[in-house]
């Protein structure tokens, strides 16, 4: 009987080990499976209005419903794009948290200020990239260098005397045409506003012969014929402005200028969670209507793989990098 008691005690053991053990190996596809049980939040280090935070709306709206769950956007502007930055990084790695990142968070900022609150290469989980801003050189109608190349003399006939508008000093947009000015050999003088509004005004107004801009904030200007695009500073042209060149085209070969963006977690944020938001995210940016509003806003989709994102954040990194170092660029947080 007691034989019988302790071999009966051992099978219970072996099968509890066995049903222990298999719900251990799958715990990871049962994780998955369940994700998400509550609301997620979308940070936006941009104020409300914009054209990031329409964006990130914009996807968020469809991802909410192909999760089932609640997606929530919270702004957090100001520093840069750091402290909305700060925000993804110290969050609680647990999937729910994530939010916009972009070229400066990521790849200017590390090389602009003293102190950043993160590490790009430590303090992030990226899930993808989501929007291209092309950039396009654009002048008055009535400005007298009619192709890019006439610009490029003008600027060399005429050193330091043409001046270029940027939305602010250590931008994407005022690194941009650093690095045309480098490799055209021009020197031209840099007039910072405090975004794109005032310095379309002065564009408009003749205090400013030039403006590398977005096309999402240039669009109207263009299509209404107030302004004159020179040339797109992409590898090939845009739907927005199919009629207008390249700058590989107008003759400035090997140079690419754009603001992107994409979708960051904090590190250590589940990798199967990770790959759930990157399929979802690249559905929503596939969506004919979501193609089309953005194309509408002249931005264009920009889907990854998480691995893609992360090496395009390194590759940029030490392109703007390399500028900033050779401009002396430095900006106090």
């Amino acid at each position: 009987m007691k034989t019988y008691n302790r071999r009966a005690a051992m099978d219970r053991t072996l099968r509890w080990s066995v049903l222990g053990a298999s719900v251990g190996y799958g715990w990871p596809a049962l994780a998955q499976a369940s994700y998400p049980r509550q609301a997620m939040k979308w940070i936006v280090p941009f104020p409300a209005g914009g054209g990031t935070d329409v964006v990130a709306r914009l996807l968020a709206q469809s991802m909410s419903s192909a999760l089932g769950q609640p997606m929530v956007v919270d702004n957090r502007p100001g520093a840069g794009t750091m402290i909305g930055g700060e925000a993804i990084a110290r969050a609680r790695p647990d999937g729910y948290t994530f939010g916009t990142v972009d070229v400066s968070t990521l790849a200017l900022a590390p090389h602009l200020y003293a102190r950043v609150p993160y590490r790009i290469q430590t303090d992030f989980s990226f899930i993808g990239g989501t929007t291209k801003f092309p950039f396009v050189l654009v002048v008055k109608p009535d400005f007298p260098a009619r192709t890019l190349q006439d610009l490029i003399s003008m600027a060399r006939g005429k050193p330091e005397t043409l001046k270029y508008a940027s939305p602010g000093a250590g931008g994407p947009n005022h690194l941009g045409m650093e690095l045309f000015q480098r490799q055209m050999n021009v020197r031209m003088i840099h007039v910072p506003y405090r975004g794109d509004a005032p310095a379309l005004q002065d564009l408009l107004g003749g205090q400013i012969d030039m403006y590398l801009v977005n096309t999402a904030a240039s669009l109207p200007y263009l299509q209404s014929g107030k302004l004159r695009a020179l040339g797109v500073a992409m590898s090939s042209r845009i739907q927005a402005l199919p009629d207008v060149p390249t700058f590989r085209e107008a003759g400035v070969a090997d140079f690419e200028s754009y603001a992107w963006q994409g979708l960051a977690a904090p590190a250590g944020a589940p990798a199967d969670v990770v790959a759930r938001l990157n399929a979802e995210l690249n559905k929503a940016l596939a969506l004919p209507e979501i193609t089309k509003r953005l194309q509408d806003m002249g931005v264009e989709a920009m889907s990854t793989t998480p691995t893609e994102f992360a090496a395009l954040v390194t590759q940029q990194a030490q392109l703007w990098g390399k500028v900033i170092r050779e401009a002396n660029v430095k900006l106090e947080s």
